[in-house]
């Protein structure tokens, strides 16, 4: 052992040993001098092995053989001071020139098992995070009144590209502004100065306390995802405690909330929801939207958590069925920060009977007839493994579910089906194979590339249709993986229309690696369709564009760093059961007469463009009467646009803004499909689809 290490050794024994009595005295001292008090971690030679593990596992396992040279350290290195300091927010210039010598040393490092470098940047970025909490803490303890909310003033919110701060004094002015920022926020939210303080004195201490608590597990799995990540988003290293976490949300053994949580700067980003999950069934949470508090109960304390680490978010979030826990979030389309709603969830484990497919009926008039719609809801593609390996007759199935009810629809009449896969994260790929071979007679569903090269093309060989009339498959941003596995098969196969928007676009597969400490979740293989074209970040292009609110700038595959790239292979034999080429320019033409004064269609619109609107601000007024004009101004823009919407559908207007927040908090767990905008056109779409057919063969495909 170098004295280096042994020093480093000592030090970080008489930090632990001293670390209760600094957070006791820290809590009771409004100024703590961080100076003698930085958590100085070093690398354990367990993480070096792991680390040698991972290395080689990639280079010889993952779908991308990337070459461990300087072009991957200077990724890597990129990577990293990324993943650490997005916002540029905390390293100084200077700081950044120092590690520029480690720039084309980290793929030798890891060569070599050595973690000093990452160890050394690690502590630099603890230092200086610790660096500012005091400063704010300090702030806070001289008093907010001399804030001043009644000068033009501005902060930049987006600064991923900014240069980094070249002094002391310049990271001092840059969290000044964002200290003011935080206490107009919660002004705008009618607290008084009083409460303002002791939430943001609170909110820091609590995060001073967390770094301290701060482990060299935490920094190694921080770096060693920077070099994971440099493949593709989705390898990545899960330590001990990260793998206990990760194990419990694919069991969903553990009750919660059923929500895919991932951290975004020091919020708590929700990423999709668990289909039939607490949260979906609750109505109120979604994508994107940013988790800001937790409390427990129906009346306890709510927790603030922003800054607060991922796992220790979860951990709060979760707990004992049929209790309610509370959530503080800034909703994903809310125009600035201080618009927070609570809501309610009572947490439940996610229970498979709930995720099954169900049927519904829409009837739709077109002249003097009505048309009987039916469809099908697939929320994910389940299937019972362990009820399937006991040799249980009745095991759950999507296929199963899906056939029976298709059988029910059938005998009710109906004159087409729709299947909806919107926020359909996908499942099991048997199942997406299967449940394919009911709509078409016979010939590949999917082929699969591994990391050699070679290609299995999966074959549906039953050659029995079981449904072979009009079909729709509506799908949106949310549809993802097996979903869109389904709906590019219908669509190759001219066997039905495809209605919505632009899917997720994952088209990788990946596979868990166990290693001496944790697992590695690794891409091992690739989708393409029978075309041969990749679903990956692309995903499926549907027939009939119809807009949705989530942003794909934000949502899906194409928006994730290092997503692998949309590429092709060779088509696999097919023979399509039908060429809609033609019938889906016509289908088009009449869908867009249609809807150029459909009052829902032009609602979607205007917020769509309301949205691309607030994702170009890049910098935020800190002046009071400013917002506070914007913010009423913003108000009275929505309503007014829910009202036109509303009038156009000959319903009530609304009075105020706050009519309209309860009105959406007021949505049946049951809709109905006519209350549904999209699935009201596809059902429309496949009239026409069928008024272009009546008496008429659909035109003839070729071989493939």
């Amino acid at each position: 052992m170098t004295i280096k290490k042994r020093i480093t050794g000592i030090l970080s024994i008489i930090f632990l040993f001293f670390l209760p009595c600094f957070l006791t005295w820290c809590s009771a001292n409004p100024s703590p001098d961080p100076a003698n008090f930085y958590n100085f971690l070093s690398p354990a030679k367990e993480q070096s092995k792991t680390g040698n593990a991972i290395v080689k596992q990639l280079q010889h396992g993952h779908y991308v053989r990337l070459a461990l040279n300087d072009n991957l350290s200077t990724k890597m290195f990129d990577r990293y001071l990324s993943d650490l300091d997005p916002a540029r927010s905390y390293f100084l210039a200077s700081d950044i020139r120092e590690f520029e010598a480690y720039r084309y040393q980290l793929d030798d490092a890891l060569k070599a098992g050595d973690l000093d470098i990452a160890f050394k940047i690690y502590n630099r970025f603890e230092q200086r995070v610790t660096d500012r909490l005091v400063f704010l803490i300090s702030r806070i303890e001289q008093g907010l009144q001399g804030l001043k909310f009644d000068i033009d003033e501005s902060l930049v919110t987006d600064r991923k590209n900014a240069p980094w701060p070249d002094s002391v004094a310049a990271l001092d002015e840059l969290w000044r502004k964002r200290l003011k920022s935080n206490v107009l926020n919660l002004k705008l939210s009618d607290k008084s100065l009083e409460e303002i303080t002791g939430i943001l004195e609170k909110r820091y201490r609590s995060q001073l306390k967390r770094t301290m608590q701060v482990n060299s597990e935490d920094a190694f799995q921080t770096y060693i995802n920077s070099f994971t990540e440099t493949h593709d988003p989705h390898t990545q290293y899960f330590s001990p405690r990260a793998t206990e976490n990760f194990n419990i949300h694919m069991s969903l053994s553990l009750e919660g909330i059923g929500a895919i949580l991932q951290q975004e700067n020091e919020y708590t980003k929700v990423v999709r929801l668990v289909a039939a999950g607490p949260a979906d069934k609750a109505k109120q949470l979604k994508p994107g939207d940013r988790i800001v508090g937790v409390g427990q109960g129906h009346d306890g304390e709510i927790v603030d958590v922003v800054g607060w680490r991922l796992d220790d978010v979860v951990q709060l979030i979760r707990g004992p069925k049929q209790t309610t826990v509370r959530l503080e979030v800034i909703p994903e389309d809310a125009d600035d920060e201080h618009q927070t709603k609570t809501i309610k969830i009572v947490r439940d484990t996610v229970r498979l009977e709930e995720q099954s497919a169900r049927k519904k009926v829409m009837e739709l008039s077109r002249k003097d007839h009505t048309f009987k719609i039916g469809i099908i809801d697939i929320p994910t593609f389940y299937l019972d493994f362990k009820a399937l390996q006991q040799g249980d007759p009745d095991f759950k199935s999507t296929t199963r579910d899906v056939k029976r009810l298709l059988q029910e629809l059938s005998e009710t009449g109906v004159d087409g089906i729709i299947i909806d896969l919107r926020d359909n994260s996908g499942g099991s790929l048997q199942e997406v194979h299967t449940l394919t071979g009911l709509f078409i007679r016979q010939g590949p569903v999917v082929q699969v590339r591994n990391a050699n090269g070679t290609v299995n093309i999966l074959l549906d060989q039953d050659p029995e249709i079981l449904y072979s009339g009009p079909l729709a498959v509506v799908v949106n941003r949310l549809s993802a993986s097996a979903s869109e596995i389904f709906a590019g098969a219908i669509q190759d196969y001219g066997r039905g229309i495809i209605i919505g928007g632009p899917t997720f676009g994952k088209g990788t597969v990946q596979t868990l690696i166990p290693l001496n400490r944790g697992q590695l979740k690794t891409t091992m293989a690739k989708f393409y369709r029978i075309t041969g074209e990749s679903t990956q970040r692309k995903g499926v292009v549907p027939d009939i564009f119809y807009p949705d609110l989530y942003d794909k700038d934000e949502i899906g595959e194409s928006a994730l760093p290092q997503a692998l790239p949309w590429d092709k292979i060779g088509p696999a034999p097919y023979r399509a059961c039908a060429e809609l080429t033609q019938v889906v320019a016509k289908l088009r033409e009449l869908h867009r007469s249609r809807i150029k004064q459909d009052p829902d269609y032009i609602y979607i619109l205007k917020m769509i463009e309301h949205r691309e609107r607030l994702r170009k601000k890049t910098q935020i007024s800190l002046k009071e009467a400013f917002r506070r004009k914007e913010t009423e101004s913003t108000k009275q823009w929505r309503l007014d646009l829910e009202n036109k919407r509303r009038i156009a559908k000959h319903l009530e207007p609304l009075a105020k803004f706050s009519d309209l927040e309860a009105e959406k908090e007021k949505k049946p767990d049951d809709q109905s499909p006519e209350d549904d905008p999209l699935l009201i056109e596809s059902g429309q779409v496949l009239i026409d689809f069928m008024s272009l057919f009546t008496g008429n063969d659909l035109p003839a495909a070729q071989n493939r």
